[in-house]
């Protein structure tokens, strides 16, 4: 029922009860370029099979180039593999770290490749990508299945992957730190709560991409999330999470609004994207009555290039357009709580951690460790082979 999977997860049961003696652990990135002659070749690797010409590429090029052309992600990903190479020797955890990346070096190939060679072989991934839809599961689930088609490994090496850490305690904790000190510093500098907003940020996508997320129609554990499907409403759910813990310990923050809004679209005119736009967002705000807005990264785990470009720039040059107060909140990045959660979430695997056991922070948590049947679909490529989920 679950290609490239471990005995235990290839039953397909939503949650693994039972220990899994994982000998690595695969920390899965996105990638990006370290240099201007990297940007185009890597955008390539970033749309390739959709046929896009080079100076259309370089349209995005350019916030790359502003930086020199070095993302930040590549970094920030070797911060983090140390930082779990730490947490994991400080709990006496046996289990090296491989890192690869699905768009650039090092690639995800390589990884798998390094571990195999050093008998490494049952492989629990980690995705820099918390929550659920196409590109932020399943499209990773679909490289580690062709990376060990492709390597000949499909029959040695085997992957399961970690469950999507939306609601971890470890994951929403550092956005409630970054809120509360928002808040707390706009109302202390004389600002009423009312005139206060907070806008949670996140990756648009399209909206059928959307609407496709998570759990299909007719499986158990499909539930109506609303717009936007499981995508949008995890977003939504960690949202009202992170904004009750302020209430509590910020007087007068119950009567602070918050919007989830979107940024980073890339897609056609024609083609539906999920909004509002957050820079769209800023500019009504004046007309609404705020004046200084906290802009939260809560789909991002690090300061990679949407935040630093689409937020920090445009969407910070759009508050200061507006005459609002701003300011970007921390993402978790290397914070000790959430690399803490990160190795909690490994070691729930390990140990076999019971679903009802698991740390979760809103209703729809804990999320399940084996994909669905036809979870987080992408209507314009179809069906790919799959690790770490019930096929198609």
């Amino acid at each position: 029922m679950v290609p490239f999977a471990s005995a235990a997860a290839a039953s397909g049961r939503p949650h693994v009860e039972e220990p899994v003696a994982y000998d690595a652990l695969l920390l899965a990135g996105f990638g990006g370029p370290e240099g201007q002659d990297d940007v185009i070749p890597f955008l390539r690797n970033v749309t390739r099979g959709r046929g896009i010409p080079d100076e259309r590429l370089e349209e995005v090029a350019h916030h790359y180039r502003h930086f020199g052309g070095v993302s930040p992600i590549n970094a920030q990903n070797r911060a983090l593999r140390a930082a779990l190479e730490a947490e994991l020797a400080r709990r006496e955890i046996d289990l090296p770290v491989y890192w690869g990346n699905r768009n650039w070096s090092p690639y995800l190939e390589e990884a798998v490749q390094d571990a195999a060679a050093a008998g490494r072989t049952n492989l629990l991934a980690l995705a820099t990508s918390a929550y659920s839809s196409f590109s932020s599961c399943r499209q990773y689930r679909e490289d580690f299945a062709r990376v060990l088609s492709e390597t000949d490994l499909s029959g040695t090496v085997t992957i399961d992957k970690v469950r999507q850490f939306f609601d971890h305690p470890g994951f929403v904790q550092p956005f409630v730190d970054g809120v509360r000190d928002a808040v707390a510093t706009f109302l202390a500098e004389g600002v009423a709560p009312g005139s206060v907003r907070v806008l949670f940020s996140t990756h648009s996508i399209p909206t059928a991409d959307a609407e496709r997320s998570g759990p299909r129609e007719g499986d158990d554990l499909h539930r109506p999330f609303g717009e936007g499907g499981a995508y949008a409403a995890q977003h939504r759910a960690v949202a009202e999470v992170v904004m009750a813990a302020v209430a509590a310990e910020v007087p007068g923050a119950e009567h602070v609004a918050w919007d989830l809004v979107y940024q980073s679209r890339s897609g056609p005119p024609s083609q539906p994207w999920l909004e509002p736009d957050v820079n769209d967002v800023i500019e009504q705000l004046p007309a609404a009555g705020v004046e200084a807005v906290a802009i939260v990264p809560l789909g991002f785990m690090s300061d990679h290039m949407e935040v630093l470009w689409d937020l920090d720039t445009e969407a910070m040059d759009a508050a200061a357009d507006a005459g609002l107060r701003a300011v970007r909140t921390p993402t978790p990045g290397i914070d000790p709580v959430f690399v803490s959660g990160l190795v909690d979430l490994v070691e729930e695997r390990l140990r076999g951690t019971r679903a009802a056991e698991r740390p979760h922070a809103t209703g729809l948590g804990p999320w399940f460790d084996v994909c669905r049947p036809a979870c987080c679909e992408n209507v314009r490529a179809g069906f790919k082979p799959a690790a770490a989920g019930i096929a198609p």
